[in-house]
């Protein structure tokens, strides 16, 4: 008996051609052995996953992503507002795919349909920010003009490495800004270079450098990063780097975690979201618990309680 009814299978569109054939070639004979009616739905332009998932997602038992974190960023916010959400689970499609490291999903896509199918659903907070939706982090500052800097021709040609060469431009010339956070009650105030509100463990490839993060437990990260250099940003990179708490002003990290944060900038700042450069301070970023199951191919301490 399959393991699942009907399963929408969503794939990025716009990725190269022969790369898509090649990826469905190798995930659909094996995801059709368990899943009785398996629909494929391409996406024709941006924004269209979260359309699809709005039209068809209290139709089906489980949502299977193809694509990278700008797809699943689409589906989740096409998701998290249905009465009746089904299932999710992420094969990667994309040129990081951080929330499905996130998820200890395999990077090769055979062996990630396979654990798809074998894994267990588990629930997963998702992050609600002025309307909108995110699994892995917002963000403002460096982090969001990295990814405005970033150059299609080096990602086409480095990959992942582009996210650095982006950083390491974006940092000669990034000035601190003013803010001014409310976390679960308590008022943080000061200059920083970059703000991260994290659900999530990777950007960019990289973990971040605090191992209590987890998805799952109704709180999300909020990292503070006061000042930048060659030095600070190679710890954050290899995780070699001390991660003070909100009542530590000597270090460059400041770390807190929260159910309800409110950021607001002296001036406006644009904000990542996911990877996705659409939204502004200010920010109301709302923890909501156990909002969705995503399939995880093992279940430990790095994902569950």
């Amino acid at each position: 008996m399959a393991r699942y009814n009907r399963a929408l299978l969503i794939y990025n569109g716009n990725a190269g051609q022969k790369d898509i054939e090649k990826r469905l070639g190798a995930c659909i004979p094996v995801l059709s052995r368990d899943i009785n009616e398996l629909i494929l739905l391409k996406t024709l332009e941006p924004g269209h996953a979260e359309q699809l998932c709005k039209t068809y997602g209290e139709r089906s038992d489980l949502v299977i992503i193809l694509g990278g974190d700008g797809t699943v960023h689409e589906v989740i916010n096409g998701l998290a507002g249905l009465e009746k959400r089904p299932i999710i689970g992420i094969l990667p499609g994309g040129t990081c795919n951080d929330f499905s490291r996130t998820l200890n999903m395999p990077q090769d896509i055979q062996r990630a349909a396979e654990d798809l199918l074998a894994g267990k659903p588990v629930p997963i907070d998702v992050l609600e920010i002025n309307g909108h939706y995110a699994l892995n982090f917002w963000g403002t500052g460096l982090v969001t003009e990295t990814s405005n800097n970033i150059k299609e021709s080096e990602k086409q040609l480095f990959g992942k490495a582009s996210y650095y060469l982006s950083a390491m431009r974006t940092m000669r010339q990034m000035e601190p800004f003013r803010y001014h956070i409310n976390c679960n009650g308590k008022t943080l105030e000061g200059e920083a270079v970059m703000i991260l509100v994290a659900n999530g463990k990777f950007i960019g490839t990289n973990q971040l450098p605090f191992r209590n993060i987890h998805i799952d437990d109704g709180e999300a990260n909020l990292f503070i990063i006061r000042n930048t250099n060659m030095g600070l940003i190679k710890d954050i990179l290899t995780r070699d780097i001390t991660v003070m708490d909100e009542n530590d002003t000597s270090g460059e990290v400041l770390h807190s975690l929260g159910s309800e944060i409110t950021i607001s900038t002296d001036q406006r700042m644009e904000a990542d979201t996911d990877g996705e450069v659409y939204l502004k301070t200010p920010a109301v970023v709302k923890v909501l618990k156990h909002h969705i199951l995503a399939i995880t191919p093992d279940v430990d301490e790095s994902i569950i309680l």
